[in-house]
Parts: C-alpha cells; sequence; structure tokens
C-alpha cells in the first residue's frame, strides 16, 4: 500500500491510534444516548470536548425547537423532545470545508432487555474482536471513525489547502431534526460523507419513509352480543390488506442500484391499539406505520397513493363506507435522496477504500431513510454513505460491529480526507 501514497498521506495514516478507536467506541456504546433523553444532549458535550482535542473549532448550540418546527421544511420527529443541541467541528481557515464526515450520536430504545444475551445493552462488550451493544454500528462505530479521523489529521501535523468539518447530529433516528439544524444554521461543505453501516458498500442513494397513522372507527357493545357492535380491529382488516396490495404495487419496478432487493420501498404496520376494556367490543383503532418513498418520488405523491389506497378499500366496504378512515402522518417524514450518478466522490471514497483493503466497493441504495436526503437536497451537498457494520443487525439485540471494519473504515476516510483536502 505504501507506493499508492504520499509522504502526507502516509503521516495522516500513520497516525491513527487504534487503541484510541477502540476505547472512544466504547465510550460512545456506554453512554445510553437514545433519541429525545438527556444523555443524547450530554453525548454532544462530550463530542465537543473531543472536538477541542482534535483542534477543531467547536459550534455548539441549544436548538430552538419552536423555530425549526415552524419552518416549512422540518422534517417531523417522533420523540418527546425539551431540547436538543447541534455540533460542528471545523478545521481553521476559510471557505467551506472541502470535506464533511457526518453521525448522528443518538440510538433507538433498547426493547426488551432479556433479549440482549450480554444482559446491558449498552455493555459495550468486545468479544472475539466484535463489539456489542445498542448503537455499536448504528451508528457509533462510524462516529469513532469521524474522531479518528480527525485526531489523525491533527496528529499528524500536515498542512492541507482545505478545510475539514465533522457534524455530530441529535434526532436523526425519528426524523434528521440535528441535522435539518446544522444545515439551517449554515454550516456547509463541498462534500459529504455520512458513516452509517454500509458493509463495506457506498451507498449513494436512500428510499425514504414517511410516518403514517390510521384511525378506524368501530361500535361499541358488550363482548356478550358483540354482533350489536362493530369491532374496529376487524373493521382495520381489509385496510391492511390494501396496504399489503399498496406494496406489491409500489415494488414492482426497483431502481437497480437496489439489487436483489424485493422490497426497497416497504410498507409496514408498526403499532397497533385498539379498545380499553376487554370484554367490550372496541370502538376505536389507531394504527401506526411507515411507508417507504420511491427514489426521486415526492413525497406528497407518495402519500396520495396511500391515501387513495384506504379510501377505495374503505368504498369497498359496507362499514367503512359510511365510516371513513382517518390517515393522518404524523412523525418524521424522510423524503428519498442520492448523490448524482458518476460523482466524482464516488471514485474518490472508492480509490481509497482499494487502497486500503484492497477490494474496490461496489456502489448501492439503501431502502431506508437517512440524512443523506437532507444533505443533497436542502444542503445542496453531494452526499454519500461509507461506514462500518451491516445495518441488518442494527435497531436489534443482536447489534454489533467487527473492531477490524472499523479501523479499516477509519484508515480509508483518513486516506479521503488527506487527499481531497490537500494534505502536504
Amino acid at each position: 500500500m505504501s507506493a499508492d501514497l504520499s509522504a502526507a498521506e502516509r503521516r495522516v495514516l500513520d497516525a491513527i491510534d487504534e487503541t484510541e478507536l477502540v476505547a472512544t467506541l466504547v465510550e460512545l456504546v456506554r453512554t445510553p444516548s437514545v433519541t429525545g433523553t438527556d444523555a443524547e444532549a450530554d453525548l454532544q458535550h462530550t463530542v465537543a470536548r473531543w472536538f477541542e482535542e482534535a483542534g477543531l473549532e467547536v459550534d455548539l448550540w441549544a436548538l430552538d425547537l419552536d423555530d425549526l418546527r415552524a419552518d416549512p421544511d422540518f422534517p417531523g420527529t417522533e420523540a418527546p423532545r425539551l431540547e436538543g443541541h447541534g455540533l460542528v467541528g471545523t478545521a481553521s481557515g476559510e471557505g467551506d470545508p472541502g470535506l464533511v464526515l457526518q453521525g448522528h450520536v443518538d440510538v433507538v430504545p433498547v426493547g426488551d432487555v432479556a433479549n440482549w444475551h450480554e444482559g446491558d445493552p449498552f455493555s459495550a462488550r468486545i468479544d472475539g474482536g466484535v463489539l456489542h451493544g445498542r448503537g455499536a454500528c448504528d451508528m457509533k462505530a462510524g462516529m469513532a471513525v469521524n474522531l479518528a479521523v480527525a485526531r489523525a489529521l491533527h496528529r499528524s501535523g500536515v498542512r492541507t489547502e482545505r478545510r475539514l468539518a465533522l457534524h455530530s447530529v441529535v434526532s436523526e433516528e425519528d426524523g434528521g431534526l440535528g441535522a435539518f439544524a446544522t444545515l439551517r444554521r449554515g454550516h456547509r461543505g463541498e462534500v459529504a460523507v455520512i458513516t452509517e453501516p454500509t458493509s463495506g458498500r457506498l451507498v449513494t442513494a436512500n428510499a425514504g419513509a414517511l410516518t403514517f397513522r390510521i384511525d378506524v372507527t368501530g361500535r361499541a357493545a358488550h363482548g356478550s352480543t358483540r354482533r350489536e357492535g362493530v369491532s374496529a380491529l376487524e373493521a382495520f382488516w381489509p385496510l391492511h390488506q390494501a396496504l399489503g396490495d399498496l406494496e406489491e404495487r409500489r415494488n414492482a419496478d426497483r431502481h437497480p442500484l437496489f439489487g436483489d432487493n424485493p422490497l426497497p420501498y416497504g410498507i409496514s404496520v408498526g403499532t397497533v391499539r385498539a379498545g380499553d376494556w376487554a370484554s367490550s367490543v372496541p370502538d376505536l383503532l389507531v394504527a401506526e406505520g411507515r411507508m417507504g418513498v420511491r427514489l426521486g418520488e415526492d413525497p406528497a405523491l407518495a402519500r396520495l397513493a396511500l391515501e387513495e389506497a384506504i379510501a377505495d378499500a374503505a368504498g369497498t366496504d359496507p362499514w367503512l363506507r359510511h365510516h371513513e378512515p382517518r390517515v393522518t402522518w404524523p412523525g418524521g417524514q424522510f423524503a428519498s435522496g442520492q448523490l448524482a450518478d458518476g460523482h466524482p466522490l464516488i471514485d474518490e471514497v472508492a480509490g481509497a477504500v482499494e487502497v486500503v483493503t484492497g477490494i474496490r466497493p461496489s456502489e448501492a441504495a439503501a431502502p431506508y431513510g437517512s440524512d443523506l436526503r437532507l444533505y443533497t437536497g436542502i444542503g445542496g451537498i453531494p452526499t454519500l454513505h461509507y461506514g462500518p457494520g451491516d445495518v441488518r443487525l442494527a435497531h436489534a439485540p443482536r447489534e454489533s460491529v467487527p473492531l477490524t471494519e472499523v479501523i479499516e473504515v477509519a484508515r480509508a476516510l483518513a486516506l479521503v480526507t488527506a487527499r481531497r483536502l490537500g494534505a502536504h
């Protein structure tokens, strides 16, 4: 590999402290920074200190939630939130940074703790070179990588023609509030890499995801005379079938970047609540779920497609025809996002990965929403994902990340940084 590197690039790579990288990841995972909690805000202050120690100029600010919610492009949230903090660290210099490395500090709730084999979801247990815990791959490994790159650049003493910026954001898991606030504050860059888990691939496009709610009305009655009532649970069933039919239609024509993924635009019902007494026929059902947005699709048109599918199903049902279900759109509203085909950033990152690993990564699209759509959209910043971990382990009690992969990604992105910023 050394034959492919300049002296400055070698100095940056030699300055990566692998022990420090792992220790940082352990500390990140051991902080239970669930979206919207105090720990999420506390972690931003810890990361701000690390940014300062890495020689970055720090912008740490309290989010004006009322102002952000009033913005017509507000991306929505799902978790209750009383506060939030934005955080950007930028190397000194003039002009927009030549590269942004972005990551989010928040994680999803742990679910039933009994399902975690090690007992503590935030243990950061290392076993056989694999680190386990909530947030291990989604995406605290990526956060640790970003810090390792900044630290190596600072420690190496190289000079660069352009600046590096690190963006640490909150509330990615429930809509992207932190990224939205960061962009609205005016932070920009020539290009960005978000270190979400990508299993060695370059993710250059994301499907969107819209949170929906369907209210279905029934008619209450005593359970012993249930035919005097109409169960909202039973009334929901044809609507659930209509969602399945809509999902099948919307996935019939898939973008080639999704490869052999048969369901890039999934529609799923995540929660169903009905009734308030065991011996009563439920007169209200509330179903909430998520709807995938096709690449390049206006989210308004996706919402309309679901609303029409529900209305059509209701129109053929004797009860629902006169008791129309109500569809609303609370929570996160992720549009799709995509880096332009053939953008130079793709070859820059792929080339550096190939130098470090010996394997040139493939290009792909992801079926989930992310901050990419905000950076490429309202930010106008060409952006892709490349980070350690497998997203299939995210949000699950088996969440983990191989440490060798974390180190490889850190070295690859350190090389991208040195080359893009003109290290000398």
